[in-house]
Parts: structure tokens; sequence; C-alpha cells
């Protein structure tokens, strides 16, 4: 697409934004040695920014001789984000302030069998009312809520396409969630939202090209090219959970076999555990959180049943990250997600001998395998930042949009 002086500026504002929240308080000297930005253009976007209330003058730095330099840093009270992190087992609320920093939390479970749309939007509403309510933030004060939801989404209409662990088909998500919460929407994949808060706050930050694996419920791969979200043609980039680990192998919800995420997401973990000791203590039949919360827990005990599950799901699963490494050739590729953390260094240890096991020396010689260090929800962190891209476009634009998809 070709993009306008206004989505230039848009962008622009939103890189000077990122950097202050990364590094404040920081001058406007800094600012345009960090983003590259003419010093008449990174003065002229703070501007914007101070006018918009999102940031504040903070002082003068000091100065061992000459003019001192004025500092601005983000003004945290200038107003509310929500993430939404709707999974397949759960909806997970946070709200936060425009520093990022997380100032209340709500959760309501998924039920099995009960994902209608219907009632997940009103779980959603009734966690983003919670939030709100524990944080005594006044409604006008909220800038957006940015929703993040397991599946093909199209950001520009709120349109989920197509969730396979739900059978989701076109599911007008957006416009159902607006009959009930007033605050502007933004609407993307769970996939983009690790990537952005990986890329704002975590192990991507600084680097041009990285991978962040998302290892839950069902499993992904958020892209981080040239700097940037890499979202795709049509916003599905990353659906490396759906491509073929096992020529006819188990069946996945997609209707394809063999898929990456049928040995590495939590219910192929649970199956991985049935086909190794299908009487174990640790297979809880009907609740993959309980099954893969005890499969850790006997992991950093040395439960050899739970250390055989864990290398053999890192077998596939490094098999499966040294083809991402081969043809991205990224700096870095970050675990992320809840499989992911509970697991924690065991499972990168096995996942780093496993991708060594299969990736070329070169490309793999040049990327770091880590674990997220990002220590809340990072869908949420990357939905609000949604909203908080969003707030920024509408600002270009002049006004407030019910949704909008960001740049980045």
């Amino acid at each position: 697409m070709k993009r306008t002086s206004r989505d230039i500026r848009t962008a622009n504002r939103y890189q000077v934004l990122r950097r202050i929240i990364a590094a404040s308080p920081t001058s406007r000297q800094e600012l345009a040695a960090a983003t590259g930005l003419s010093a008449a253009t990174v003065a002229t976007l703070v501007g914007e920014l101070l006018g918009l209330r999102l940031i504040t003058e903070a002082g003068f730095e000091d100065s061992a001789g000459g003019r001192p330099r004025g500092l601005v840093s983000v003004d945290a009270s200038g107003g509310a984000l929500i993430g939404v992190d709707l999974a397949e087992t759960y909806v997970r609320v946070e709200l936060f302030d425009l520093a990022l920093n997380v100032l209340a939390r709500a959760e309501e479970e998924t039920r099995p069998g009960d994902t209608r749309p219907e009632p997940v939007v009103a779980r959603i509403a009734t966690a983003v009312g919670s939030v709100v309510a524990q944080a005594g933030v006044a409604g006008a004060r909220v800038l957006g809520a940015g929703v993040s939801v397991p599946g093909l989404v199209d950001r520009r209409t709120g349109v989920c396409e197509y969730a396979p662990n739900w059978g989701w088909h076109d599911v007008p998500l957006l416009d159902l969630l607006a009959e009930h919460i007033a605050y502007p929407l933004y609407l993307d994949n769970p996939l983009r939202a690790c990537a952005v808060a990986e890329l704002w706050f975590g192990a991507a930050r600084g680097h041009g090209d990285a991978v962040v694996v998302n290892l839950g419920t069902g499993v992904g791969a958020g892209l981080v090219l040239g700097g940037g979200v890499h979202r795709g043609v049509s916003n599905s980039a990353g659906e490396w959970g759906h491509t073929t680990l096992v020529l006819d192998g188990r069946p996945c919800h997609c209707g394809n076999r063999g898929c990456v995420e049928t040995y590495t997401g939590a219910p192929g973990i649970m199956q991985n555990l049935r086909e190794s000791a299908p009487d174990s203590p640790l297979l809880h039949a009907e609740d993959q959180t309980a099954t893969v919360d005890a499969l850790a827990r006997a992991v950093r005990a040395g439960d050899p049943v739970a250390l055989r599950v864990l290398r053999h799901t890192a077998r596939y699963l490094g098999a499966g990250i040294a083809d991402l490494v081969n043809l991205l050739n990224p700096e870095v590729v970050v675990l992320s997600s809840w499989v992911a953390a509970a697991f924690g260094e065991p499972l990168l240890k096995e996942v780093r001998t496993a991708v060594a096991r299969h990736a070329l020396p070169r490309p793999l010689a040049a990327t770091r395998i880590v674990l997220s260090p990002v220590p809340t929800d990072p869908v949420c962190l990357g939905a609000a930042t949604f909203a908080l891209e969003g707030a920024l476009q509408s600002a270009g634009r002049g006004g407030r949009n019910r949704a909008a998809g960001s740049d980045r």
C-alpha cells in the first residue's frame, strides 16, 4: 500500500513515543539521535504529544556547562489502556497507565463447550468493566481497548475470519463487542500482540529481526522483520503452528494432519504424556492448564516421566524452530506465552539442544534463543499497545474511531 504523508507522520509520532516510553526521561536531542529523525521533526512531534497529554515536561538534565537540555517523559496519568487476552481457556484483561504499568487485572474462565461468540463477548465485557472499576478510572480517560483473539483476524473490519479451535467462521467480533464496550476497540491476533510486547519491552527490543514463538493452547510465531511487525498481505503471517511437521501425523483442528501445534501446543503435550505414560497421575484429562502445571513441577523435581515428555516435546519444537531459523535468519527467537512460562529454563535448554541438531550452522550462530522477559501477560501488554497505536492514529486524523488497524 502506498503510504501517505499522514501515514508517515503517524509512524514517526509512534516511533518517538515508543522511545520516550522506553527511556523516560529523555531529551529531544536524544530522541533525534535514537530515531534518526531531524531535530526539527522531533521538536514538532514532541509538541504534538505534549498537546495530546501523552507526555509531559520533566525538567532539565544536569549540565557541566552550556544550556541544559529539557527533558520529557511519559504522562502516566494522561490516560488508560486496556489489553484483552482472549484465549481458548480464559479471558484475561489488564488495565495499564500510559507508561504501560499494570493498574488492574481480571480473569474469566472459558467453560469447555461454551465457546459461542455471544457468551465469550459477555465474559470480555464483564472483565473489562471489572478492571475499570478496580482502578477507579473514569471512562473518558480510557483511550481504547485492544483485543487479541486466536485465529485469522481482519483487523480493519474487526471480523474473526477463522478460529479453528472454536470452529468460528466470519464472526463480527468487534461489532458484538461494541454493543457492550463503549471504548474504541482494536482487534488483532496473539501472535502480533506477543511480537509487539517483545518489540517494545522484551527480548526483541533493539533488534530488527526476531521471531516470537507463542506457546499456549495454540502455537504460532510473531514475526519482527526490518524493525516492525510483519503481518503479511492478509494479516495472516506467522501461522507456523499450522505448518506440517509430521506427514500424515496427528489430526489438527485446522483440517490438516501433523501440524506443529498438534505436538507442541498444550493439548499436544497432553497427548505426548498419554502416549508416554497413559496412567500417569500428572495427566488431568479435561484440564490442559493443570496438566502442564503438573508436568512443569514434576520436571523441576526430576520425575523421569515428566522429563521424558519434556524432551519429546522439545524435539518437535526444536525441529520447527530450526525451520524458522533457517528461513528467516533472525537475531533472536523468544519463547513466549503460558506454556513457555510454566516450563521455563528446562524447556529452553532442551529446545536449544534440539534446534542445534536441525538448524544450519551459519544462521544458528547469529541467533539467540531466550525466554520472554516480559513480566506481565505479553498478550495483554501487546493488545494494550494496539490501543495506544490506535489512539495515535486517531489523533492524526483529528478524531476517535471505533476501530482501526495499526502500522506496526
